[in-house]
């Protein structure tokens, strides 16, 4: 079992690095989700039917561990009595390679919009997104084409 699993996650580890690149923002943090998410693929591998395509079953449990631990994700913060000599700014957008401000637009999406968005890129169908969102078909259409629109008007910006 452990050798089907591990080639499973060998051969769609690009879908799990898209997740965590879509729902955090440093290295660090896409590093720790992606060990979270393997971690949650493995505990429910030995419930999974092959009664959908495994990268549909990856995407679901992916896409829930993102969520959830965005949700439950609070940032520590830490006071200082002193004020920093300098600060670091990011550059502008412009800079930026076409990805990384893909990224960061979607980034400005809310999470079940990330998630629709996601799969999306990835060609699924309305009825495939349907079924992994738990949303219905025609909604799914309906949130993708305010999603196109929102990514737009971010852009413009």
């Amino acid at each position: 079992m452990e050798k089907i699993f591990l080639k499973a996650i060998h051969e769609h580890q690009n879908l799990i690095y898209k997740i965590c690149h879509m729902y955090r923002d440093t290295k660090e943090d896409q590093k720790d989700l992606f060990q979270e998410i393997v971690f949650q693929l493995w505990k429910a591998f030995p419930h999974f039917r092959s009664e959908s395509k495994i990268t549909t079953w990856m995407y679901r449990i992916a896409l829930n561990t993102a969520i959830l631990e965005f949700r439950k994700s609070k940032l520590p913060i830490s006071y200082s009595d002193q004020l920093p000599d300098q600060v670091s700014v990011p550059g502008p957008v412009e800079e930026l390679d076409q990805e990384e401000q893909m990224y960061q637009l979607v980034r400005c999406l809310d999470v079940s919009e990330r998630a629709i968005l996601t799969l999306y890129l990835e060609e699924y169908s309305y009825k495939e997104i349907a079924d992994i969102t738990g949303i219905t078909e025609n909604y799914v259409g309906v949130k993708i084409n305010r999603i196109k629109e929102k990514l737009k008007s971010l852009s413009n910006r």
